[in-house]
Order: C-alpha cells, then structure tokens, then sequence
C-alpha cells in the first residue's frame, strides 16, 4: 500500500490524499498496520501525554527502516512543523539519515 502520512495532533493538509494520524503513538500504529509511507509530513510538538514528539517518530521509523520494514527507494519526507528548533531537529535527523543510507 502507498500512502502518505501527515502527522499533526491539530492542523490539517491543504491537500487531498493524505493519512492524517494525531500522536506519536496513532502514527506507529498505522505504519505497523499498514507499512512503510511512501511520504511523512512531520509536526515536532504532538500535546501527546507521553510527551512523544515528531522527532521521536521519524527514530521509529529510522529504527524500523534497519530493523523489519524498509523504506521505499523513493521515501521523501516534509517538516511542516512551527516549532523552528523541533522543525530544524526532525530535518538534520532525516537529512542525515537519508544521506547514510545512499552510501
């Protein structure tokens, strides 16, 4: 299944075709469910009661990447978050990972 997965516990996207899940904790569950999205869009702050972050899900999805299920070839992500420090956290974690796995 492809699918994109926009992670925000309040706003919506401007467009149409994306899987919208509201925590840290909705979002494993979905990947778990549904495999690998071909696309994230990240929030960093969830209000999750767990204090749960965007950053912690895409090391979820970096620890399943290694672990179980792979990332498609072509995964991209996007930061929409207005949190300027979390945003520049989520983007330097994936950029980097990104970059090591081409090597």
């Amino acid at each position: 299944m492809t699918y994109k997965l926009y992670l925000d516990d309040l706003r919506t996207p401007q467009s149409n075709g994306w899987v919208i899940v509201r925590s840290y904790d909705e979002a494993v569950a979905y990947v778990e469910a549904n495999g690998f999205p071909q696309m994230v869009s990240f929030d960093h702050d969830l209000g999750d009661a767990d204090d749960k972050t965007g950053l912690d899900f895409a090391k979820f999805l970096v620890e399943l990447d290694q672990i179980t299920m792979h990332m498609p070839k072509d995964f991209d992500f996007n930061v929409h978050s207005a949190n300027p420090v979390g945003a520049a956290n989520i983007r330097h974690f994936m950029e980097g990972y990104l970059r090591h796995k081409k090597m």
